[in-house]
């Protein structure tokens, strides 16, 4: 059974980001307090002010960078049992942390917790696309708790890409040796992540409920990433963790023809 000091939030933080501020109001406002700390590798004013609403300490990564880089020492600064990496442009809904911490605790074995979501464009909310509708259909056989602790069920749906959103993940420390995210990844670190925790023994739990706002834009690292190619040449990598290399290469050209909708 987890309770609410089990958990943190953990939010990364970059730059001068508008959004910061309802990132961590959305945290503020959870049915459920837990605890939450900022970390960044750019301390500036902006997160120096976000950190006084928390009233944290700005936790300030000063080995190894890049997102991998930060993201391990997030979890690392949260040393909890469970630590939800928060995205800086994106917010959650009132009662992630609590339905999250009532899930797991009637979980057996659990490798990783994580919702559906919704998306954040041009300021609306956005619950339902093709891209959203496609990421809950290949998730759906996880809907059925007999299918979150089999192998071969995770593997299969992670082999067609990766429709796991990072920022709705909730991570279960022991279930893993840090590092977990891999520093030659950027674009596909999560997928490459879960990837590794999908051949664990274990369970995958998912929420079908959107409780998590992904916003898309174009500052995004997602989509610097799409414009410069290192998307493509790390999704082929992750395919071929899972099929032939000819498989892979085909799989992967049909990925590219998707990706102008900035899906992750």
């Amino acid at each position: 059974m987890y309770t609410p000091p089990d958990h943190c939030f953990a939010i990364c933080a970059y730059g001068a980001s508008p959004y910061l501020d309802e990132c961590v109001q959305s945290l503020r406002q959870q049915t459920v307090a837990t605890r939450v700390i900022l970390v960044t590798s750019t301390p500036n004013p902006t997160i120096e002010r976000a950190c006084q609403q928390i009233g944290c300490e700005m936790l300030v990564n000063d080995g190894p960078g890049g997102i991998a880089g930060d993201w391990n020492f997030a979890v690392r600064m949260a040393s909890s049992p469970l630590v939800t990496i928060a995205h800086q442009d994106d917010i959650y809904l009132p009662d992630y942390a609590e339905s999250m911490l009532h899930m797991l605790g009637s979980s057996r074995n659990p490798l990783l917790y994580f919702t559906s979501y919704g998306e954040l464009r041009e300021g609306k909310r956005v619950f339902d696309n093709r891209n959203l509708r496609i990421k809950r259909l290949m998730l759906k056989a996880l809907e059925k708790p007999r299918n979150a602790t089999r192998r071969s069920v995770r593997r299969r749906i992670l082999s067609l890409g990766c429709p796991i959103c990072c920022p709705s993940v909730t991570l279960i420390t022991s279930a893993f040796e840090q590092p977990l995210f891999a520093k030659d990844f950027n674009s596909d670190l999560d997928w490459q992540a879960w990837e590794k925790l999908s051949a664990a023994d274990g369970s995958f739990v998912y929420n079908p409920r959107p409780l998590m706002l992904h916003r898309i834009h174009e500052g995004s690292e997602t989509s610097r990433l799409i414009h410069d190619n290192s998307r493509s040449r790390e999704d082929l990598a992750m395919f071929n963790k899972f099929w032939p290399s000819g498989v892979a290469a085909l799989i992967n050209h049909l990925y590219e023809l998707g990706q102008s909708s900035n899906d992750h």
